[in-house]
């Protein structure tokens, strides 16, 4: 009995210690053929700053299309347009920030 309750405890801990960027976004890629990291180069490459990218980031979330998709079409036609988001405002925000923290180049170039 011990032993199924510590087993819970870990197993409970190890969901809530992710955080928002790790629940809603990584789980949902870490199968498909280009990174996170690929796609953000995308939005930088698309957008240039950080309220652009957050904007088009959130906007693509909210209402997917093709027609606003940064992915290539050979991408979109082989695994298509994500469904819409069910986030709430804050869990958008949320994980919208932690990935541009992840990810911006401007403070780690030298």
């Amino acid at each position: 009995m011990v032993k199924k309750t510590v087993l819970f405890v870990i197993l409970v801990t190890g969901l809530f210690s992710q955080d928002a960027y790790e629940r809603n976004c990584v789980e949902c890629h870490k199968d498909l053929p280009t990174t996170l990291q690929q796609m953000f180069k995308e939005y930088l490459q698309m957008y240039s700053g950080e309220e652009n990218v957050k904007a088009g980031l959130k906007h693509y979330l909210r209402y997917p299309s093709k027609s606003i998709s940064v992915m290539s079409e050979l991408f979109i036609n082989s695994y298509g347009i994500k469904k819409k988001s069910t986030l709430s405002e804050q869990e958008l925000n949320e994980s919208i920030n932690i990935y541009w923290d992840k990810f911006k180049v401007f403070d780690k170039l030298k």
